[in-house]
């Protein structure tokens, strides 16, 4: 590969995966805020409110970074991906615009309000805020989901005189068939993030607070560590079930039909075969194509493709060499540490989940250690996905229709390139230290510290101090039901 391609998509790839911890994580607390904002205007519990402050908190350090990492992207498909732009900005500048016109200015100008305005517009106009956001949050990552999802199976375009494309129907741009799935799998995904992190800071709670021996601060944080175990747990339980059924398997059914030398890698596939066995373990060998140890499940992937056990599916041998991902042994790892995370992520919540419907999870120490440990593994997995999704789609940058290698800017060269992709490296280091330094301040102050603004609601008798101690020992039983 030319140095200089191999720098600028390395580059990009380096600041995309980045750019998307957070909004991965924004996306699912959106949903999460707006459920604690329900509860707290329904039932008229202060903790569900200030539990809804906190997070929000939280919301705002991460949007704030998904911002800063986010801008420079933009930058690149003119500084490293010059030809791309060129050839796609008729269309996929429609939808990034669209982004940054209407979904990206309701999410900002609403957390806003959210975060500072609660005091003037009272409970109910301050829950719409929240669902405001909540909805400027999803409807940000459809239309950048949108732009990927033509990049995967280009429609409702024409190619100019002057060889560029050009969008002749908008309405096909956003009925994509390959978007649906694509987009309701990719914001599951953050929900499952979502859940996860708040199960994982409600687990910190109750493991620091539910003994004899602990402070004041730390049992009153535990009774808010109850109900964000309970919330996590039964939202991260549903998104993870949806996850693999229905939205991950129609996502690789789209794959199968549109790109099936991408199927053929990413199930380490090199022979077509009849009755086509699922691989749960297994190595590449790219030097005797084939894989090395699999442990396999027979006729299932036949099965779970095409609905019938003896199905044929063709295998990577079948297509010409140079439409084949040029990094299968990666492609294929990524997409099986994706499914390897996601049946462990339905194993843990279906366990936390009959722990809780019997009323034992907010006291049982190796669950709660366990949902405390696993807030870093839905990043990995959404982010293996994100490289299945990528990898497959080589060596196109627009599938079937511009190679990567005709994308790229002919005037930056490999040290440039390198330079500044050092320099990113660098930043983004920095700011993800001061990134967990603050978020990790929120968690020790914790949402008591998050007092209600002037004039809003408030209840004295769980102000800080002994009472919310006592009200956590008080309300154990029922928040663990």
């Amino acid at each position: 590969m030319d140095p200089a391609l191999f720098y600028h998509r390395f580059h990009f790839a380096f600041t995309i995966t980045y750019h998307y911890l957070f909004p991965q994580l924004t996306m699912g607390l959106a949903l999460l805020i707006v459920m604690l904002k329900t509860r707290a205007l329904r039932g008229g519990d202060e903790r569900y409110d200030r539990a809804a402050r906190f997070w929000a908190r939280i919301f705002g350090l991460s949007f704030a970074m998904g911002v800063v990492t986010g801008v420079p992207m933009e930058f690149q498909f003119g500084t490293n991906w010059a030809r791309f732009s060129e050839a796609t900005g008729g269309i996929i500048g429609q939808t990034l615009a669209m982004e940054g016109v209407f979904a990206f200015f309701l999410e900002s100008s609403f957390l806003g309000l959210f975060l500072f305005g609660e005091k003037k517009l009272g409970a109910r106009l301050h829950w719409w805020t929240a669902v405001l956001v909540w909805l400027g949050s999803w409807l940000s990552g459809f239309f950048i989901v949108a732009t990927n999802a033509f990049m995967q199976h280009p429609v409702g375009y024409e190619v100019g005189p002057d060889g560029a494309l050009v969008l002749s129907s908008f309405r096909a741009l956003l009925l994509n068939p390959w978007l649906g799935w694509q987009y309701l799998h990719t914001i599951i995904g953050a929900v499952v993030t979502g859940s996860f992190v708040m199960a994982a800071v409600g687990a910190y709670y109750r493991l620091t607070g539910m003994h004899e021996g602990s402070d004041p601060r730390a049992r009153a944080h535990a009774a808010y560590g109850g109900i964000f175990v309970r919330l996590g747990v039964v939202v991260g339980l549903v998104a993870a079930l949806l996850m693999a059924f229905p939205t991950g398997d129609r996502q690789a059914a789209a794959v199968a039909e549109h790109q099936p030398a991408a199927f053929a890698s990413m199930e380490g596939l090199f022979d077509t075969r009849d009755g086509a066995a699922l691989t749960l373990i297994g190595q590449p060998d790219m030097t005797k194509m084939r894989l090395d140890n699999p442990i396999e499940l027979p006729r299932v992937l036949s099965f779970l493709t095409y609905h019938r056990w003896r199905a044929r599916v063709d295998g990577l041998r079948a297509f010409p060499r140079n439409t084949w991902p040029d990094q299968v042994p990666l492609h294929y790892y990524g997409y099986h540490i994706m499914v390897g995370l996601g049946t462990i992520f339905i194993a843990v919540m279906l366990l936390a989940a009959f722990l809780l419907w019997r009323g034992d999870l907010i006291r049982h120490r190796p669950m709660l250690w366990m949902l405390m440990l696993g807030a870093p593994f839905p990043f990995i997995a959404n982010t293996a996905g994100w490289m299945t999704a990528e990898l497959g789609r080589q060596p196109w940058l627009v599938y079937g229709v511009l190679r990567t290698s005709e994308g790229t800017s002919q005037t930056v060269s490999a040290g440039n390139t390198l330079f500044s992709l050092l320099g990113f490296m660098g930043l983004y280091l920095v700011l993800g230290v001061l990134f967990l330094f603050l978020v990790g301040r929120e968690i020790a102050r914790g949402p008591e510290a998050v007092a209600a603004p002037a004039g809003a609601p408030t209840d004295d008798s769980r102000a800080a101090g002994a009472a919310p101690a006592a009200d956590a020992r008080s309300r154990e039983p029922r928040e663990g039901r």
